[in-house]
């Protein structure tokens, strides 16, 4: 098994990780009782290489939040970034380039650990293809954006060819009652664990990741990075998950 994925998944780079570091149910089945909360992003970068960074979402981290992100992980770890509920809750993409502006002007301390920024529409908005198109065209070349639709309206071959033109990433994501597709529209793959049994509270099982794995090595063999985030936190599900998809991929 482990040799077939390989076999597939040659060439791309892959990063496994979970979305955000900084639960508290974590201390005492990760994070050692007694280290302080400053070190708990040292510590998980020592055990992983990536993390999707899902305040960002919430607020605008300060200069000096980033350059502390920044200054304690090691060469070559990368975060990804969930894109402000401004941009895509409240003003749902319309008249926000000075907002992304600030937004990226304030990820872009990060330097070369900044990876892809990720835009997640409402659950209730549904497919525009020229508002997608229109915002697509005010985003910075360089930049790697990616999109999580959380409406099935989006989930089309016509959206994916907007993707496509403008260099845009898909992001493949697993969770209840919506049905995703496995595909890439850029260089690069992005994928979203949110749980299959239950949202951010479920496990998955082995068999589940190692299907899971030869459906992220298809995608592997034409990309060349792919990103994995496990946002089933409870309990630290998201830690041993990521571990173990890790373990399948990567060996």
């Amino acid at each position: 098994m482990q040799h077939e994925i390989e076999s597939l998944s040659m060439g791309a780079k892959y990063f496994i990780g979970t979305s955000g570091w900084h639960y508290e149910h974590w201390r005492g089945t990760f994070y050692p009782e007694m280290l302080p909360k400053p070190k708990w992003l040292e510590f998980y970068a020592a055990k992983f290489q990536t993390v999707e960074l899902n305040n960002t979402f919430y607020r605008l981290p300060s200069e000096e939040a980033v350059a502390v992100w920044k200054d304690s992980t090691p060469t070559g770890f990368v975060f990804a970034a969930k894109a402000s509920r401004y941009i895509t809750h409240v003003k749902r993409f319309r008249n926000v380039t000075d907002s992304v502006g600030t937004f990226l002007e304030r990820l872009r301390i990060l330097g070369e650990k900044l990876g892809p920024v990720l835009y997640q529409t409402p659950p209730n908005m549904y497919r525009d293809d020229t508002l997608l198109a229109s915002f697509l065209a005010t985003l910075p070349r360089g930049q790697r954006s990616v999109f999580e639709f959380r409406h099935e309206s989006w989930l089309n071959q016509k959206v994916f060819g907007v993707l496509r033109e403008h260099g845009a990433g898909f992001c493949v994501f697993d969770m209840p009652d919506i049905h995703c597709p496995v595909v890439a529209t850029s260089d690069f793959a992005y994928i979203r664990f949110h749980g299959s049994a239950g949202m951010y509270s479920s496990s998955y099982s082995d068999g589940a990741l190692s299907a899971w794995a030869r459906k992220i090595a298809g995608l592997a063999s034409a990309v060349e990075q792919v990103y994995v985030y496990f946002n089933n936190d409870v309990a630290g599900y998201a830690l041993d998950n990521a571990r173990t998809l890790r373990g399948y991929l990567v060996g």
